[in-house]
């Protein structure tokens, strides 16, 4: 018999957590035609003696809703054996969207995401308005991998609401009309929708981030919609102060759980240094939800992250900031320099909720100024000392004097790796929390299957082979109620990733290009040991080189 692949000579891990087996697999119109010992030959055959084949790995919290547009193999998740990428979290994204509000809508991804307003100026292609155009135009354009999108509350609150969207709730009128918009958006393929708690989501003008002011009926409706149709995922931005739930918080997630009687998946749990029993206590006080279906987000990563003060995104849960946010850099100088802002951040500081003003570990990664290179490598604590000032206000005069060009690098989570054990081998987590496409210039987590299959599989041996691939693949995919692919199986897509255990992993810190639209600069970090990407039967990394094939599908809830 013919095929049009087959994959011989490889280890098998399917994705379910079963055994490894040694077999052959062959693919026919991008379906997974048989498994075991194959005698037919192939359009195209792959030897993966000596080679692990998994499931194509499904990234289930990413941010690639513009990059879509200027990047159609959706890097560097692509890099890194992911084949399917759910995008639209967190409550902010590009639609739907009328003419007469891109404007706002791509100062809420400048805010929220970190993605520069210059970047989504230039490759923003805004051929959609309303979100069944937007998924259209995106398979339209073809894609290398498979996209998967959820309904970002917020743009949907612009769009019914305009500016008010940003001021009030809806009223009840409103809140059928945007009940009305997610299901149109439902049926025609999304998968659930997506929204935020957290206070550092700032929307346009550092005004608060729409869907942040939806009201509990309106949530109830929205919930309801999942509820009437049977299927969908929520995606909550849950916490203010990370792996801690305070009561209101655990009102909306049993809210949400309850409205719409679909998982509800939330950020986030990560190891703190200052509270280290923080993400055990969540966890017991919160099992009661997971068991409903709450489930948390974390990452096997360090969250490491890079930063300057044009774009301060880690301190926009600071109300403090929300000046400085989306101004001219001379404005936002004029701003930093002011006692008043300095007496008001150092008090905000007092109640550490993101960043917790751990100078020592704040350190001067990349001076513009030549004059100031003699700070690079040096933390802002060792700085302070040598000038005999305040850690506070040597760190706002250091990126003053380098007309806030200077690039600071920040351990902000999980930097005591031996704790990350318990985070990621709890069965209540899910793995990912990736935020690929988003915070470009100052981190990437891109590669969080590799670091995982690397670090914790190969080299610390925290998790074993088959259960790994299980939390990047059929978990992820089973909880979108992805049902053709996370798995390998006969008859279900042919999306895999082939790569060497023994070589497998990505680095902790990446590296900064200037790829993006209009010369914009982002952070990213390479695989290593992924020797092929297939994406539905085609071939899209070979030996980590594009093959140009874009195989990719845009998913449809109700068919995935």
């Amino acid at each position: 018999m013919s095929y049009d692949l087959i994959i011989r000579n490889g280890t098998v891990v399917d994705g379910t957590g079963a055994p490894q087996i040694h077999a052959d697999i062959a693919v026919t119109d991008g379906i997974i035609a048989e498994i075991g010992d194959i005698s037919g030959s192939a359009k195209r055959t792959i030897d993966a003696s000596d080679l692990i084949v998994a499931p194509g790995f499904v990234d289930p919290h990413t941010h690639y809703d513009a990059q879509i547009c200027w990047d159609d193999v959706t890097s560097p998740s692509c890099w890194h054996g992911v084949t399917t990428v759910m995008m639209g979290n967190c409550g902010v994204g590009l639609a739907p969207c009328r003419p007469e509000t891109r404007e706002v809508a791509t100062w809420d991804l400048v805010n929220v995401e970190a993605i520069p307003f210059e970047v989504l100026n230039a490759g923003v292609t805004w051929d959609w308005e309303t979100f069944p155009e937007y998924m259209d135009a995106a398979a339209r354009r073809g894609s290398g991998l498979n996209l998967g999108f959820s309904c970002a509350l917020t743009p949907f609150r612009h769009y019914v609401l305009g500016e008010e969207s940003m001021e009030r709730a809806a009223t009840a009128d409103e809140t059928i009309a945007i009940a009305d918009l997610l299901h149109e958006a439902m049926e025609a393929g999304a998968f659930g929708f997506t929204t935020t708690n957290a206070g550092q989501h700032v929307g346009f003008k550092g005004r608060p981030l729409a869907c942040r002011l939806a009201s509990v009926d309106e949530l109830k409706a929205y919930g309801k919609v999942l509820k009437d149709l049977g299927r969908g995922t929520i995606e909550l931005a849950l916490t203010n102060e990370v792996s801690k739930v305070d009561p209101s918080e655990r009102e909306l997630l049993d809210l949400l759980l309850t409205a719409s009687g679909r998982p509800v998946t939330w950020l986030a749990l990560l190891n703190r240094d200052d509270d280290p029993d923080a993400v055990k206590n969540t966890l017991a006080e919160v099992d009661d939800l997971i068991k409903r279906g709450g489930i948390p987000q974390c990452t096997c990563r360090p969250f490491i992250i890079q930063l300057d003060l044009r774009t301060p995104f880690i301190f926009a849960n600071m109300e403090c900031w929300n000046p400085v946010l989306n101004r001219d850099v001379d404005e936002q100088i004029s701003i930093l320099k002011q006692a008043d802002f300095r007496a008001a951040f150092k008090e905000a500081l007092k109640r550490p909720l993101i960043f917790s003003a751990r100078w020592e570990v704040m350190t001067v990664l990349e001076a513009a100024d030549p004059t100031l290179a003699h700070y690079v490598g040096r933390n802002v604590a060792d700085i302070a000392a040598e000038r005999g000032a305040d850690p506070v206000e040597t760190f706002l005069d250091l990126a003053i004097e380098d007309q806030l060009r200077m690039q600071f690098n920040y351990e902000l989570f999980n930097s005591d790796e031996s704790r990350i054990p318990d985070l990621i081998t709890d069965p209540r987590t899910l793995l990912g929390l990736s935020d690929g496409g988003a915070h470009v210039d100052a981190l990437c987590d891109a590669g969080y299957a590799t670091y995982l299959l690397g670090t914790w599989v190969r080299d610390n041996e925290v998790l074993t082979l088959e259960r790994a691939v299980q939390r990047i693949t059929t978990e992820p995919a089973s909880l979108f109620g992805i049902t053709q692919r996370g798995r390998i199986a006969q008859g279900l897509a042919a999306d895999f990733a082939i790569f060497d255990l023994a070589t497998v992993g990505s680095d902790k810190i990446g590296e900064m290009r200037n790829d993006l639209p209009g010369g914009g600069r982002r952070l990213v970090v390479e695989a290593r040991g992924v020797e092929y990407t297939v994406v539905n039967g085609e071939v899209l990394f070979e030996h980590g080189t594009d093959t140009g094939v874009r195989s990719g599908q845009v998913l449809r809830s109700a068919t995935a």
